[in-house]
């Protein structure tokens, strides 16, 4: 029998160690995707219930915990403009186990508020797109203007222009009508509301002259003659009313504000985590009674790979903080 100094047979051992050590480390984070999860997971909606965005983290939660074997429990953490939950995630363990739902709010809000506690493009990890939808322009039945042509003529002969209405300062509502008002070259009066219904209430009865809405709350009213619509944001028809023209398609080329919604995660979230969430909510998006729900309230399903989605944030902050600025926008 070979005798082997000792010290050569420490050596060996040390590196086999090493060795190991890395091959552990290399498996550790598949071994932990392929745990994830294993407990419950906490889906912040920065919305009261029962809202757009409340309903779309409902149907894609029962999704995920069907899917997945665990919870995935809707925190409703509303206020500062959606901003109160958006913070608390950035600040929660980037374990996977605490998300939120963002929206088209989050990529207005660095540009309207002085000062956020948390950065949508450094402190999260995107993970998907879930939703994306028109607004509808709505008008009162009494408004001269049956269509986008019309509007913008009326907006320009009419002596102190129209009135529009919005579901609040900064609101999606608001700055898609003045990027609208900018690409036309015409200069409509703002009057904020504190929430759509009492905008529709008011465009409804002639006190405001339209309105940017979503489809889901305003299209009960045109299809009951209280309100008529004219075109809707998007850059494509919605199948919700495929014989709605859009605004690119009306005169102003080009011209696109869809209301979104997205998952997203604390930044540092284990990669094999983000990819783990990524592929099941591309088989719930995909889903037909998904796509059907969504689509059944002016939504469309919108699955996108984390890359994509991340790219897509940083071009709706960049175009959003265009918008606030040149329409002098400011919070409440």
């Amino acid at each position: 029998m070979m005798n082997i100094p000792l010290s050569r047979l420490t050596s060996r051992r040390h590196w086999i160690g090493l060795a190991c050590a890395a091959l552990c480390a290399a498996g550790a984070p598949l071994a932990f995707a392929q745990d994830y999860p294993n407990k419950p997971v906490k889906l912040v909606v920065p919305y009261p219930p029962g809202g757009p965005t409340d309903i779309v983290a409902r149907a894609v939660a029962q999704k995920l915990q069907e899917r997945l074997g665990q919870p995935f429990v809707i925190d409703n953490k509303p206020g500062a403009g959606a901003n109160l939950g958006a913070e608390a995630v950035a600040r929660s363990a980037p374990d996977g186990y605490t998300l939120v739902v963002a929206t088209t709010a989050h990529a207005i809000n660095p540009a309207l508020f002085a000062k956020l506690n948390y950065s949508l493009t450094k402190d999260f990890a995107p993970i998907s797109q879930l939703t994306g939808g028109p607004l509808v322009i709505v008008a009162s039945p009494a408004l001269p203007a049956n269509n986008v042509a019309e509007l913008v003529a009326l907006a320009k002969s009419k002596s102190g222009g129209l009135n529009y209405g919005s579901s609040g300062n900064g609101q999606s509502t608001h700055l898609s009508a003045e990027l609208f008002s900018a690409m036309a070259g015409i200069k409509m009066n703002h009057v904020p509301y504190k929430g759509s219904a009492p905008a529709l209430t008011d465009v409804m009865g002639g006190q405001v002259d339209l309105m940017f809405d979503t489809m889901l709350s305003s299209m009960p009213h045109v299809k009951g003659g209280k309100l008529k619509a004219l075109a809707v944001t998007s850059a494509q028809r919605s199948p919700v009313a495929p014989d709605l023209p859009t605004v690119a398609e009306s005169g102003l080329p080009g011209y696109e504000a869809i209301a979104w919604n997205g998952l997203l995660a604390p930044a540092g979230t284990p990669r094999e985590v983000i990819a783990r969430l990524s592929t099941e909510l591309k088989a719930v998006l995909e889903s037909p009674d998904i796509r059907q729900r969504f689509e059944a309230q002016g939504f469309a399903a919108a699955w996108s790979a984390p890359v994509a989605y991340g790219a897509f944030l940083q071009a709706e902050v960049d175009k959003w903080a265009k918008v606030v600025k040149t329409s002098g926008a400011k919070i409440d």
